[in-house]
């Protein structure tokens, strides 16, 4: 299953993209012997200042056709990590093809898009930044790959 992340905004060099890159390359390593992967991320950028909405509409044009949708939202679920690999796993075991895992603006997401997503995700009752939030989600498919291989660390 190909994941894509689609996110609001451009991730210049820095710290955030350093981690971000060390652990999407990861995930692609040990998810790619579980049908995980590659991860591809689609970031859209709203030049003209239209808000939320042109965001959305930006977004929607990220997502691939027939994709899985999970959006990362401040009023989203709170999952451990072995929900969400399980969440994963699922999504992959019943056939999709893509997943698409929406980060809003500054704003957040639009309405029409949380209603669209299969699952709703959220890091806790803060708000984080969106590129932390990259940052975040990058290393849970990372742990959630772990998770599904197995690793001693996970094992309970």
């Amino acid at each position: 299953m190909r994941v894509h992340i689609c996110a609001v905004g451009r991730l210049r060099a820095g710290p955030e993209l350093a981690l971000i890159d060390d652990y999407l390359s990861r995930f692609d390593r040990t998810g790619r012997a579980l049908g995980l992967g590659p991860v591809e991320v689609r970031e859209v950028e709203d030049k003209r200042g239209g808000g939320m909405a042109a965001e959305a509409a930006l977004l929607e044009k990220a997502i691939p056709d027939r994709a899985v949708v999970m959006a990362l939202d401040e009023r989203g679920m709170v999952m451990s990590s072995p929900d969400f690999a399980a969440a994963l796993a699922r999504h992959r075991d019943d056939g999709a093809q893509d997943l698409a895992l929406l980060i809003g603006g500054a704003d957040g997401l639009a309405k029409e898009l949380r209603a669209r997503a299969a699952l709703k995700l959220s890091f806790g009752k803060m708000v984080w930044p969106h590129m932390l939030v990259r940052v975040m989600l990058s290393e849970q498919l990372y742990r959630a790959a772990t998770i599904l291989a197995g690793s001693p660390y996970h094992r309970v």
